[in-house]
């Protein structure tokens, strides 16, 4: 099996430049969702659905997919990672269970592609609401959903106006050992959010930040849960969506979008051409690019979405109003070695 190193090489175009360069131009023609497709998948009764998308958020949209189509949809819910090791096991011994499938790392889905593991597709509302930057140009794969990498802070130990504004506000002595902040070494959310920093800022800035006594910790869920417990009031770097799903459940966390930018991480979603339910698989993938589907991403996921008319949740701030950071993929593949031994100089771990 691939490391997440040859996967991150594979796909030297990474989001969004891996859509963004091109012109959709060899995809097929868009699909509606016609009577004749529903019945075709109803004779089928199943998709199979392989995602890394929050267990809440994922039963909610196979319920509500199920009960709009009278197919039945089996969530299969696992990290990215162990996705694709899975894909990589059933294929090498002929077992083809998955329909669909969707992740937050486009690395799979451009290697799937190079593989011929693929089959295009390309949903009607898709081709007229998603723009052109966010769908292969073959029609293989579109982003269905995506998140921010953002900072946040416990208002219960940190007043508003007092919380860090900008990265150049965390170096401040006031915020030492009082941060959390996730390990490149082991997210891949964050190896590309360290390195967007590094450009930005430079290493002084990483060499300073780990001066600030600041607690490292494993993933990008990890520091929301810190930040939400009281063990450090700021959180460096995380997942946006699990801020949101904590705040609006009433926990003490508040996101901040520093001044600098923040990264986004694109969740792409596709067909495989070996799907043993295809026209159940072709309805479903219809499905999630359809405001209902993606509203349901939004809603109860805390995610955001790229769809024309999807509306953000009440209380979120828009992402037109979120100066987000340019992503740099062939540079992170180029550095990453130099990425995870520079910082691991730094702070120690």
């Amino acid at each position: 099996m691939l490391s997440r190193r040859s996967l991150l090489k594979a796909s030297a175009a990474l989001p969004f430049a891996a859509y963004a360069t091109r012109v959709v131009a060899a995809a097929p023609p868009a699909e509606v969702i016609t009577p004749a497709l529903i019945e075709a998948a109803k004779k089928e009764g199943t998709v199979v659905w392989y995602t890394s998308a929050d267990l809440r958020v994922a039963e909610a949209i196979g319920k509500t997919f199920q009960s709009k189509y009278g197919v039945t949809a089996r969530v299969e819910r696992a990290g990215a990672e162990r996705i694709f090791t899975r894909i990589g096991q059933e294929y090498s011994s002929g077992i083809y269970t998955a329909d669909t499938c969707n992740t937050g790392d486009l690395a799979m889905f451009i290697l799937w592609k190079q593989q011929k593991l693929l089959a295009p597709y390309v949903p009607e509302e898709a081709a007229k609401n998603i723009p052109a930057e966010y769908r292969d140009v073959d029609g293989m794969h579109a982003v269905a959903r995506s998140s921010l990498c953002v900072a946040a802070y416990n208002p219960g130990l940190v007043k508003p106006d007092d919380a860090p504004k900008s990265f150049a506000d965390m170096l401040d002595a006031k915020w030492s050992g009082k941060m959390c902040k996730a390990n490149p070494s082991y997210s891949g959310t964050i190896i590309t959010s360290t390195y967007q920093l590094v450009k930005a800022l430079g290493w002084p800035y990483i060499e300073k930040l780990a001066k600030q006594k600041t607690l490292q910790v494993q993933s990008a869920t990890d520091t929301p849960n810190k930040v939400v417990l009281g063990e450090r009031p700021v959180m460096f770097d995380g997942n946006e969506y699990n801020v949101f799903i904590a705040k609006e459940g009433g926990k003490p966390i508040e996101p901040i979008y520093v001044s600098e930018g923040s990264p986004m991480i694109a969740m792409p979603s596709a067909i495989f051409a070996k799907a043993p339910h295809p026209n159940a698989a072709r309805l479903f993938q219809s499905f999630l690019f359809t405001p209902e589907g993606q509203q349901l991403f939004v809603d109860i996921g805390g995610l955001r979405s790229v769809h024309a008319q999807v509306k953000d949740k009440a209380g979120r701030k828009p992402l037109s109003e979120i100066k987000i950071l340019n992503e740099d993929p062939e540079g992170l593949v180029t550095h990453i070695d130099e990425i995870k031994a520079t910082y691991s100089k730094y702070f120690g771990v």
